[in-house]
């Protein structure tokens, strides 16, 4: 009996044992065939996706590969541009992408999309789009056909195409003259990515070649062209300090090496987030060019029949750059001058304003900014006094806006292109804030 009893408890081991092994030979298949589909749906959606990439964007990948295939050799750059590796403190500091806009994000930025949006209501043709995109997608100026599928795909906020990426700046080779820029540059689309060193690393990804424009301020002039005196003649004075051009503050010295290779030399090398303002701390240590800098005011007045007439003379240093921020088309400076008794009571006031608005912006040659490295501005005045009255001082102050404020009508037209009231409530915002004038200097004198 008990060995019966005992083959018959085997038997049933056996049978719930065999039961248990079914159970999990059956979910082991049920979880090879779900992973199979799992798989197979994403190879299904990535093939789907791979076919749908339509061929203008297949087009412009070609010449200008995307940044990520650089990042598996050149991890450090990649992410300085990206903004992966540090904040920059200018926005901890601001709150605000004046000047810490990275060029990784020129075209993902809600600051760029709701200003393209603005002008693109007032109805650019096909070859200003491709202007306007030159220097903010520079493979606009080899494929200036697609410049208006990639304005659309940008206003959409899910732009299919790089900025300002690894192969915008390293596929430029030289700057010449061009009738309206921006941009100066040349793009030399092919295999060789130029940079500045004399004797590039070996590679088998990419032949590599040196362009001597990588050291000269005509390179990032190309784009911000008012920074210098003159973009073109090497002649000119064209040098921030004594021997430093704009990569020597803009992006940041450092020592190592341009790839994440084992055993690569290590050399000089600069940071690539193109930090502005107070990225490299130059101005707070440098008290020269704190004060070439900085612009500031003269005023010559005179006091005759009831009228206050003048000059504001508004200058910037020998240092061929203006201030503030990169853009060179959009800024806008308000002159404000203002006649006061002797209490202190305003009698007269008249706003002068420089910059183009959205319906001029590119229609044409761009003019000089109001103000630029060099040089002096003279605004005439004439301001009208109340009768009996008679003026103590006048006072003049200088601001700027980062961009024109839109007139309410085109502001209007532009929201109502946007999908939700959160993203008009977004771009209104942004409007509000960038078209928002900024002190810069101020002075006053006694008559």
């Amino acid at each position: 009996m008990v060995v019966k009893g005992e083959a018959n408890g085997q038997g049933r081991r056996l049978q719930i044992g065999w039961g248990i092994a079914r159970c999990c030979l059956l979910s082991f298949v049920s979880l090879i065939g779900l992973l199979h589909g799992v798989y197979h749906g994403q190879a299904i959606a990535q093939e789907a996706d791979s076919g749908s990439v339509p061929e203008w964007i297949a087009e412009i990948e070609k010449v200008f590969i995307r940044s990520e295939e650089c990042k598996q050799c050149h991890v450090r750059h990649y992410e300085e541009w990206k903004g992966a590796r540090e904040q920059t403190p200018d926005l901890k500091t601001f709150g605000r992408v004046d000047a810490a806009l990275l060029h990784g994000t020129s075209l993902e930025s809600p600051v760029f999309r709701t200003i393209l949006g603005l002008w693109v209501q007032t109805n650019p043709t096909p070859e200003e789009h491709s202007r306007c995109l030159s220097c903010h997608v520079p493979a606009a100026t080899v494929f200036p056909q697609h410049a208006e599928k990639m304005t659309a795909r940008i206003l959409t906020g899910a732009p299919s195409v790089e900025g300002i990426g690894c192969a915008s700046c390293h596929l430029i080779h030289a700057v010449e003259q061009t009738p309206n820029p921006p941009p100066t540059f040349r793009i030399k689309p092919g295999p060789v990515f130029y940079g500045p060193f004399a004797d590039p690393e070996e590679n088998l990804v990419h032949q590599a070649a040196q362009a001597p424009v990588f050291r000269e301020v005509a390179f990032c002039a190309a784009c911000h062209f008012d920074k210098v005196k003159d973009v073109t003649q090497k002649e000119l004075p064209g040098e921030i300090l004594a021997g430093m051009v704009c990569q020597d503050c803009h992006m940041e010295p450092s020592t190592g090496s341009s790839t994440s290779r084992r055993g690569a030399i290590t050399r000089a090398i600069g940071r690539h987030w193109f930090r502005g303002v107070v990225g490299a701390g130059t101005m707070l240590r440098n008290r020269n060019l704190q004060a070439e800098w900085t612009p500031r005011i003269d005023i010559d007045a005179k006091h005759a029949g009831g009228v206050l007439e003048g000059i504001a003379l508004v200058k910037i240093g020998s240092l061929p750059h203006s201030f503030p921020d990169g853009d060179p088309v959009l800024k806008q400076f308000f002159l404000i001058v203002t006649a006061k008794d002797a209490q202190g009571r305003v009698l007269a006031e008249e706003t002068k304003q420089f910059g183009l608005p959205y319906d001029r912006i590119l229609r044409g040659p761009i003019p000089d900014p109001f103000i630029k490295g060099g040089t002096t501005r003279k605004v005439p005045f004439a301001l009208t006094l109340p009768d009996g009255t008679v003026p103590a001082f006048v006072e003049v102050v200088l601001t700027y806006a980062l961009i024109p404020t839109p007139d309410p009508a085109l502001r209007e037209k532009y929201l109502s292109t946007l999908r939700s009231d959160k993203e008009r409530s977004e771009a209104g915002r942004i409007i509000d804030d960038y078209a928002k004038p900024r002190m810069l200097t101020y002075r006053a004198k006694a008559l």
